[in-house]
């Protein structure tokens, strides 16, 4: 008989899993803080901070900007590539993702908009430049689109490096801002991770168990869109190979429905630990890894999330770059916000409170404590409200 988990524990496991229990407080352990989320997905959008950035702050917010760049550019203690989009990945788990520079090497070359990339002689060439410069980046070169300009349109040089990022030859080194350098993968992956190689076998097992284990519990597809580095019918093989250890769940949602999950064999000690998370009141950033899974947000809070940065400004319910309000283990409304650091203000322009919710006194201090957070973390000297 499958294990029932009510949607209060269910919340706070996911939450849990996910670095959102605990005040977010103490000594930055930039690494483990990766290490126990998996990745953190990288994103260019600066309205307040970057995702990345962001992401990170909301689990410790003694996190500063540049630390990450030192994380990776300088100690080496992440890589970026490929999961469900571009993210930092902790650099022992390189040896794990090899099978993933070469899905995504046959997956890019069938993708129409990347034929106009270089030739194999024309990708060597960038080769032989970035060996002999060090690491170049995309501003380094010139070849041009050719015919039409549209948004998605890249010059061949720039569809070479990624296709060579993407299989794996290339490697970030750095980045500056964010323009990422590209340099050849044996000078900036350390030779012990790099030369350590498993069958596939051995790779699909491991991407599963840690999924499922950063996922507290999980359908199939669950597991398959943690890190989008296997198909879903490897999934489901593995969850069958390994069903004696796996335990059958029921997981509650906020409306009361039960889904069919599965979770690790120690999921019974892990409810039987599972804290409540703190009170306080999170800004939260619209790639974070609890509102990432629109579907598995709903399920579980209740929760209807959808980032408006494509939809036509007179088509948005909201608003371009909105943000997610998590108090406890309930989201109780969402904000617009947005920074100005030349002028050093950060600026309030819409506040909305979830269907239900009370926005008490006790609430509006608990916002205007991490509003004033937020403002210390980019720098800005105040807060203003602009709401009308």
């Amino acid at each position: 008989m499958a294990l029932k988990i009510s949607n209060r524990d269910a919340r706070r496991l996911w939450l849990g899993a996910q670095g959102l229990s605990a005040a977010p407080t103490g000594p930055v352990d930039l690494p483990g803080t990766i290490r126990r989320l998996g990745f953190v997905q990288l994103d260019t959008i600066r309205v307040v901070a970057r995702a990345h950035d962001h992401i990170l702050w909301s689990r410790n917010q003694n996190y500063r900007e540049p630390m990450l760049e030192k994380c990776l550019g300088q100690d080496r203690h992440v890589f970026e590539h490929f999961t469900h989009d571009a993210s930092v990945i902790p650099i022992e788990f390189y040896p794990m993702w090899r099978r993933q520079f070469r899905r995504l090497e046959e997956k890019v070359r069938g993708w129409e908009w990347h034929r106009g990339m270089l030739d194999e002689e024309g990708r060597a060439e960038i080769r032989r430049r970035i060996e002999a410069e060090g690491p170049l980046s995309t501003k380094a070169f010139d070849t041009k689109i050719e015919g039409k300009r549209e948004m998605w349109r890249r010059p061949p040089h720039k569809l070479a490096l990624d296709y060579m990022w993407y299989a794996g030859e290339l490697s970030t080194s750095h980045r500056e801002g964010f323009t990422k350098f590209y340099d050849l993968t044996h000078r900036v992956i350390p030779d012990h991770h790099r030369e350590t190689e498993h069958d596939d076998e051995v790779q699909v097992d491991w991407l599963c168990r840690e999924a499922l284990d950063r996922l507290a519990f999980g359908t199939p597809g669950d597991i398959q869109r943690f890190w989008a580095a296997a198909d879903l019918g490897e999934v489901k093989d593995w969850t069958e190979a390994n069903a004696e250890e796996l335990v059958p769940v029921e997981i509650e949602s906020v409306g009361g429905q039960w889904t069919a999950a599965l979770a690790p064999a120690d999921i019974e000690v892990q409810l039987e630990a599972v804290p409540a998370p703190v009170s306080r009141l999170r800004i939260l950033n619209p790639f974070d890894p609890v509102i990432r899974d629109r579907n598995r947000l709903t399920r579980l809070f209740g929760f209807d999330y959808r980032i408006e940065i494509f939809v036509p400004a007179a088509k948005r319910q909201w608003g371009y770059y909105v943000y997610p309000l998590l108090e406890g283990d309930r989201f109780v409304g969402r904000i617009e916000v947005k920074a100005d650091r030349e002028k050093g203000e950060l600026s309030v322009h819409n506040l909305w409170h979830e269907p239900g919710v009370k926005w008490t006194d006790a609430r509006a201090a608990r916002l205007d404590a991490e509003l004033a957070r937020m403002a210390r973390f980019v720098g800005a000297d105040e807060v203003v409200w602009r709401t009308d």
